[in-house]
């Protein structure tokens, strides 16, 4: 006898369908084929004990349950669910009044025939409407976040008994239903963080607000207490709001990382993510032996924030170079290479020295010389290259802490961004790959930012007397342009140029003195 139900399995950020054939056969025993890992092998002792804890019988003949295609690796426990439907198919137990064929079966049994959820739900979930099966039979806890995909009968099941009754007709379960677009649309654009409560840093805000026009890479440099984390914190709250493919983007990801929690639904806000400085390469941009999203994918369409740069291991930063360009991440294993997206904004923050005081109003720094410039060294020039605004935070002053004028909120800040961005999503509506002036590669650069001749002189001389590198010419035209963005104008005036121009600290020759 040969029963047939069907799994899956996540590779990247997409599902494979898993045929599970249980097949009863002459002998003794049971044999999990189809390169099962550790996890999968370990099913047998959990869906034995869980069938006889059910008070249904375990085949005393050998049984064979092959996993296909054979030639991918399974990992996970989310097969038990299927195995044990499929053992009491096959040993004539349980009589089906539903199709087991038309359904996508996953849940790990508990010993006593409870389900636990599992990781990777919405990308399975849309790899079985794609197949065009009916539903997704799945624990309750992950049940929400499988109902943002429509036209599928998610029927949520919180033990092995409930599966098996409503598979043969003993109790209906009705699917369950979501309105995906009203759930995204009441909560985007929530945020608990807003500009509102910053006191002061009118110039650092400014800054924040260019960065989220343009979707240009910051990194803030002040003493300890000047407010940078705080700051960097609230970036997301004027990002424009994501769009529903973008939501759905950024919950498949986290889905597949088992990040999204019990019960949960789509992800309405941008993401921020703040790795510790003790970070390892393989967490920040992801791998293992079945490659798994790392911080920058999980931080994709929103913001990745490293607090105290110059502290976080040079190999760790160096590994972002690529998918700062590229906007994705490859991680490559001897079978398979998996593609993670990383379309983030980097937000940096650091001390301008070892001991926090370098140019700082009030206070001497106590470093030694030439310590300045050695602990900026500590980050690569490349990396550096591709930070568009360096910014300098001051400490806020007690005068500033204490008035009661009302500051502007994200909310009013976030219309002047959307506008700009409005702007840019039409100067590049035939380029698929480039969607704000970041983007721009150098040869668009000298194209779509034209200064003049005024605004050329300005340039050259502003990097004659500040010394500026020659790398920081290219950012000041990006930035100048998202400037003229913010103001509405179509040419880059000499004033846009000229606060652009301020934007670059780290490549005036004499900063670390």
């Amino acid at each position: 006898m040969l029963s047939k139900t069907f799994g899956a399995a996540v590779y990247g950020v997409n599902a494979t369908l898993i045929t599970v054939e249980v097949s009863v056969v002459q002998g003794t025993g049971m044999a999990i084929v189809g390169l099962p890992d550790g996890a999968v092998k370990e099913s047998q002792q959990r869906v034995d004990a869980a069938l006889k804890n059910c008070n249904y019988q375990i085949s005393r003949q050998k049984t064979v349950i092959n996993l296909a295609p054979a030639d991918i690796r399974k990992e996970g426990s989310a097969y038990d669910l299927p195995m044990a439907l499929g053992l009491l198919a096959v040993s004539g137990q349980i009589r089906t009044s539903k199709n087991l064929e038309e359904y996508v079966i996953l849940g790990e049994l508990a010993l006593d025939g409870t389900l636990r959820p599992i990781k990777g739900v919405l990308p399975i979930a849309i790899e079985a409407r794609r197949n065009k099966l009916k539903g997704f039979i799945l624990p309750a806890e992950n049940a929400m976040e499988a109902s943002i995909v429509n036209a599928l009968d998610v029927i949520p099941v919180n033990t092995l008994t409930e599966a098996i009754e409503f598979l043969t007709g003993t109790k209906e379960i009705e699917p369950l239903v979501t309105d995906t677009r009203d759930i995204f649309f009441n909560s985007v654009g929530e945020y608990d963080a807003d500009f509102s409560h910053v006191q002061g840093q009118e110039n650092i805000k400014r800054a924040m607000e260019i960065a989220a026009a343009g979707g240009h890479n910051v990194i803030m440099i002040g003493p300890p207490g000047a407010g940078k984390t705080m700051l960097a914190k609230r970036l997301p709250s004027i990002l424009p709001p994501l769009t529903l493919h973008e939501a759905l983007e950024t919950t498949k990801i986290h889905s597949v990382a088992g990040k999204l929690g019990v019960k949960a639904t789509l992800i309405a806000r941008r993401p921020f993510r703040s790795p510790h400085h003790t970070i390892s390469d393989a967490a920040l941009v992801g791998g293992g032996s079945f490659p798994q999203p790392g911080e920058i994918s999980l931080a994709h369409n929103g913001v990745l924030f490293l607090d105290e740069l110059p502290e976080f291991k040079r190999t760790v930063l160096e590994v972002m170079r690529q998918p700062l360009e590229e906007r994705k991440v490859v991680i490559s294993r001897t079978k398979q290479a998996v593609d993670f997206p990383a379309n983030f904004m980097l937000i940096a923050s650091m001390n301008p020295c070892p001991c926090g005081y370098y140019n700082h109003p009030e206070k001497d720094c106590t470093c030694p010389p030439g310590t300045v410039g050695k602990y900026l060294n500590k980050i690569s020039g490349p990396l550096l290259d591709r930070i568009d605004l360096h910014v300098e935070v001051t400490p806020v002053s007690f005068d500033q802490i204490a008035s009661t004028r009302k500051n502007e909120t994200s909310a009013e800040i976030r219309e002047r961004v959307v506008k700009a961005r409005e702007i840019q999503t039409k100067r590049f509506e035939n380029y698929s790959e480039i969607h704000s002036n970041a983007m721009m590669p150098p040869e668009m650069v000298k194209e779509i930012c034209d200064i003049g001749e005024a605004g050329k002189a300005l340039l050259k001389k502003a990097m004659e007397r500040l010394g500026l590198s020659a790398r920081a010419y290219d950012r000041i035209l990006k930035v100048s342009r998202t400037i003229a963005d913010l103001a509405g104008s179509d040419e880059i005036r000499i004033e846009h140029l000229a606060e652009a121009i301020q934007y670059r600290s780290l490549d005036r020759e004499n900063w670390a003195g």
